[in-house]
């Protein structure tokens, strides 16, 4: 009697349990017909609410679990999504969507080896299943992007590694691997606001992602807001003390702005050999750092304005404006060079490019001085024909004159080559047009200040070098070349 009654105790423990256990089951497939009822209408968060319902109700059950994993999947959740397929699968190995969740799981999260093995579980299970076979072929796809864009990364082939990393994350849209790599290499192509904006994203996502404070912090530092970007590579390292990349760059960006600032300092101070020092061992610092090394190049070449050192300015400036097409410093700088070499066809190009970029009063007449110099250069030279200073006297215009044209007369040279009488006429017709305008106080004015010297009737063409000759040394008969000797003659004035 007393093994029956345990026996009735026992069965009667038992039925409510089995009653409870069926209406369990009876709810939690209520709860999975109305997540299936949102889902279909793309009300996810719903749908994911009554999925959980089911779970908390049958918690063994793979399909809530595969259900809630599909959800997430859709709410962008990946990594939540990724634990419930795990799940799925691990109640129920056979369960070929599970394993196929698991995989688009890892895929999207970067994760492209454990996606394949996934994949080719799902395929042991149905051969034929297409999906299966088009997601382990993008998995595959996926690894050798990465493979390529390692390879490509130390060829410093940065484009060619943003082209990988868009293709992978087409397929893998919540790797922040790949994103971090993407934004790091358009920061080095110089695409600051696309890199910025990736690694904001991550950040929006995830505050402490030390790869995401890095690359902001790599813009702001290429872009030469170098004591902000030390403050990303700060907080980066606070993240991640064996960063190595933010350790490396937040050295360097420390030594750059200390070596600029130093140089600066020097160059205030009027000590250009030691500014010239200090900009050279900042320019070795990164070359990657275009901005900072174009300003750093401006720098010196203007250091090596103020040691007249002008080609060398030339060279730096530039160096700079190869780095940075948009500098006007550098262009201004190097067009100044260019002036004051002589070299007015360099100068007029590049405050052209200028005056372009800015149109301002100062630089319109920056370019219209060039532009009046380049006139000058091509005129010739009547200060130089008759050997004189640009300030010089009417009475030393008229010496010179003397002297050049006794100097190169015809008749003087009557003796000599074919070749030596034509070019020594020549000089004697150039010496004469030289005193001619030099002489004349209008014509004088025109020709200093740049103006035509053929309008308003001054042709060049018009006059003869004898006549202006004759009239200086008091007309015709007023004087003559003697010989006194070999190669020697003697001027006898009547």
């Amino acid at each position: 009697m007393a093994a029956a009654a345990e026996c009735d105790v026992v069965m009667a423990a038992t039925e409510p349990e089995l009653l409870d256990d069926e209406e369990a089951k009876r709810e939690a497939e209520s709860f999975k017909e109305q997540g299936n009822a949102y889902y279909a209408k793309k009300d996810y968060n719903e749908a994911y609410n009554y999925y959980t319902k089911a779970i908390d109700k049958c918690p063994k059950n793979a399909s809530y679990y595969g259900n809630r994993a599909a959800t997430l999947m859709m709410l962008g959740r990946f990594r939540e999504a990724l634990g419930d397929a795990q799940q799925s699968v691990r109640l129920d190995d056979s369960f070929v969507r599970g394993h196929l969740r698991e995989g688009k799981c890892h895929l999207s999260l970067g994760n492209a080896m454990a996606a394949c093995r996934s994949f080719q579980r799902a395929l042991e299970l149905d051969h034929k299943n297409t999906q299966a076979q088009q997601e382990f072929k993008n998995a595959n796809a996926v690894m050798e992007y990465e493979k390529i864009a390692e390879t490509d990364f130390e060829k410093r082939d940065f484009r060619k590694v943003v082209f990988c990393m868009d293709r992978a994350l087409e397929f893998a849209p919540a790797c922040h691997r790949f994103k971090i790599l993407k934004a790091e290499c358009l920061a080095m192509l110089g695409r600051y606001p696309e890199a910025q904006s990736v690694a904001s994203d991550i950040l929006r996502m995830d505050s402490t992602n030390a790869d995401a404070l890095y690359v902001r912090g790599l813009c702001l530092y290429y872009e030469d807001c170098i004591e902000k970007a030390v403050q990303f590579f700060v907080q980066a390292l606070r993240m991640a003390p064996d960063h190595e990349k933010a350790c490396i760059a937040c050295r360097n960006a420390k030594a750059l702005k200390a070596k600029k600032e130093d140089g600066n300092k020097a160059f205030k101070e009027g000590n250009y050999k030691l500014a010239y020092e200090l900009y050279t061992e900042a320019l070795g610092i990164d070359p990657n750092n275009i901005k900072t090394n174009a300003k750093l190049y401006c720098n010196r070449g203007t250091v090596n304005s103020k040691l007249r050192k002008l080609d060398d300015a030339i060279e730096d400036c530039t160096n700079a404006v190869k780095l940075d097409d948009t500098y006007i410093k550098a262009y201004l700088r190097r067009a100044q060079c260019y002036m004051d070499t002589e070299q007015y066809e360099e100068a007029v190009r590049d405050y052209e490019k200028v005056y372009q970029t800015e149109k301002t009063k100062e630089h319109k007449q920056l370019l219209k001085n060039a532009q009046l110099e380049l006139k000058r250069s091509k005129r010739k030279d009547y200060y130089k024909i008759l050997g004189v200073d640009k300030n010089a006297s009417e009475d030393e215009i008229k010496k010179a004159y003397r002297k050049r044209a006794l100097m190169h007369h015809p008749d003087r040279h009557s003796g000599a080559s074919a070749e030596v009488q034509k070019e020594e006429e020549k000089k004697f017709k150039e010496v004469g047009e030289a005193f001619t305008i030099l002489s004349d106080p209008k014509k004088k004015t025109r020709y200093d200040s740049g103006q035509d010297l053929d309008e308003e009737g001054m042709n060049m063409g018009d006059f003869d070098a004898n006549n202006i000759f004759k009239a200086f040394f008091g007309g015709p008969g007023g004087f003559s070349f003697e010989a006194s000797g070999p190669g020697n003659f003697f001027f006898q004035f009547g």
